[in-house]
């Protein structure tokens, strides 16, 4: 059995095409050498099909098998079109804007610590405006006259009646010698009246003269008491003023930290936009020469594979699925959305919202 099959086996390699024996192959084996350009024509005698590739192809096989072999032999430098070198550094405005952000930090910490302390002497101001209007009402009713009263007054008046009373009795005994040259008025009736009389009008005019000097004691410390509460009342309003010209001195200053804050992250802002929008251009660039340069990488790949597409074709076998050259993005579509988003974040960092309200971006 076995010689007769290498008997057979020999006859049949008689019949095969120059270069060729026989072989065991499956669908997919057969599928995969027209793929590259075998026929799988059948032999005229015996019937089997052999993929050798025609006669008048094999110079330009072997031309192809040596640009493939010399092209895929040579590692690819990625290093060309991948890396830092393509990705835009940071803009100059950008810079700017980062840099102006880092001074403002705490910058309006003087304006806060102006309204702080305008607001502390506002609230000490007023205090004394409550206690001075607190002290009011010591300087009204019946017994406000008082704490004004002279400390003096009874000194005062004890002397004045002392002097009174002895005017008053040296006029007496005036009327008493008087009469004692007058017959019969000494000791009698007659000097009895003008004694009477006198010591009437004496008494009635030490009483007024007391009751004048209480009167002008009580009317001095009324004045003064009126005065008094009038002098702390304007005290009252002042400390109140005052109070609050600090109070409204402590808003603006609160108001000016705002806006301070405010228009510094509008220049940031602005800043950062525009320069995301110079690097997003730059980006735009380098992007380009970047797919420049994958492109010329990968341009061999893609001329063989036209090649072979094109032996493909002569021979009349399954053609391969065709070289693809990796798909890019438009250069300037991906920087101007990276332009955008980052503007947009430059934004929301540095152009804060009003911390105390008041004055607005």
């Amino acid at each position: 059995m076995t010689t007769k099959i290498l008997e057979a086996k020999k006859i049949l390699e008689t019949y095969a095409p120059a270069g060729e024996f026989l072989a065991y192959i499956n669908k997919e084996e057969a599928e995969i050498l027209k793929s590259l350009g075998a026929s799988g024509t059948p032999v005229e005698e015996t019937g089997i099909p052999s993929f050798q590739l025609p006669s008048y192809l094999e110079d330009t096989a072997k031309d192809y098998a040596k640009q493939a072999t010399a092209a895929y032999s040579v590692p690819i430098d990625t290093s060309k079109f991948t890396g830092q070198q393509f990705v835009a550094g940071e803009d100059p405005l950008q810079t700017s804007a980062i840099n102006l952000a880092q001074q403002g930090v705490g910058s309006y910490t003087p304006y806060l610590q102006a309204a702080q302390a305008g607001l502390t002497t506002a609230g000490g101001d007023l205090t004394a405006a409550r206690t001075a209007a607190g002290g009011l009402g010591a300087l009204t009713g019946p017994t406000a006259y008082q704490p004004f009263m002279s400390p003096y007054q009874q000194q005062v008046i004890s002397a004045s009646l002392g002097e009174f009373d002895i005017q008053a009795q040296k006029q007496k005994q005036a009327i008493q010698d008087a009469a004692v040259g007058v017959p019969g008025a000494f000791g009698g009736g007659r000097e009895g009246v003008q004694q009477a009389e006198y010591q009437t009008g004496s008494d009635r005019n030490r009483a007024m003269m007391q009751a004048g000097l209480l009167q002008q004691g009580y009317g001095n410390a009324q004045n003064a008491a009126q005065q008094a509460f009038a002098n702390q009342q304007a005290i009252a309003a002042g400390q109140l003023g005052l109070g609050q010209a600090q109070q409204n001195l402590g808003t603006q200053q609160m108001n000016l930290s705002n806006f301070q804050r405010a228009g510094m992250g509008a220049d940031v802002g602005a800043l950062g936009q525009l320069g995301s929008l110079r690097q997003g251009m730059t980006q735009a660039q380098l992007t380009a020469d970047q797919q420049a340069a994958q492109t010329a990488a990968y341009e061999p790949y893609g001329r063989l594979s036209q090649y072979g597409q094109g032996i493909t074709g002569l021979t009349g076998g399954v053609a391969a699925a065709q070289y693809a050259q990796p798909q890019q993005a438009s250069p300037w579509s991906s920087a101007l959305s990276t332009a955008l988003g980052v503007g947009g974040l430059y934004q929301k960092m540095f152009h804060p919202q009003p911390m105390f309200g008041g004055i607005k971006p």
